[in-house]
């Protein structure tokens, strides 16, 4: 795991935040599943691969008061902090990879993650990942994953990806995972190139209330 840490480091020290592929000012569609899921404030939002991307900013401005973001890259979380200044100090930071950091069970409202997934090609670490949201996600609680769709890129930042319709990423987690909503989002890049995301919007059985 110590290459691949080092190989997003590399990235997000060698291009600007706001240079990357995945960039986007605010991360509309995400945000639309978020604002529909009516959250309580002090829900706990945990953004995985959230690295410097603006999502965290979105939720601070939107008063959530329980967020997290961990990222393989210390480089990224780094930046990301950076540009928050001292809202930086209401957010939990974590670095690690997914498959591997023990989250506290049964701690998490929201499951947000946009491109991390499809990263994930071997079997093993699919597994490991799901296995790491059905432990850390509530009762209730909702998941939100993304990636590349059928029509999307097969590389990124130099890595293979898997790329998946809808359907498929819910077949990945499995029947315990009630999928409740998808959509399909054509994402132009700072190169002004088009790329393909799919969202599939899952709940966990169980729970009750908004903020659960």
């Amino acid at each position: 795991m110590g290459e691949q840490r080092t190989h997003w480091d590399r990235v997000y020290e060698g291009k600007a935040a706001d240079q990357v592929s995945w960039y986007t000012p605010h991360l509309a569609r995400s945000l639309a599943f978020i604002e529909a899921a009516g959250l309580a404030p002090d829900a706990a939002m945990l953004d995985v691969g959230g690295g410097a991307s603006t999502l965290v900013d979105d939720l601070l401005a939107r008063r959530f008061s329980d967020i997290t973001v961990l990222d393989l890259s210390a480089a990224a979380v780094r930046k990301a902090r950076e540009r928050l200044g001292e809202r930086a100090a209401s957010v939990r930071w974590v670095v690690g990879d997914v498959t591997e950091v023990e989250l506290p069970e049964a701690s998490v409202d929201f499951w947000h993650d946009r491109a991390v997934f499809h990263f994930l090609r071997e079997e093993e670490a699919r597994r490991r990942y799901v296995a790491s949201v059905r432990r850390a996600v509530k009762p209730g609680g909702h998941v939100l994953v993304a990636t590349f769709g059928p029509d999307g890129p097969e590389r990124c930042s130099g890595l293979d990806v898997l790329r998946y319709g809808a359907e498929e990423i819910h077949a990945e987690f499995g029947p315990a995972f009630r999928k409740v909503g998808s959509a399909t989002e054509e994402h132009t890049t700072p190169g002004g190139s088009v790329q393909q995301f799919v969202y599939c919007y899952c709940r966990l059985p169980g729970g009750g209330g908004s903020g659960s």
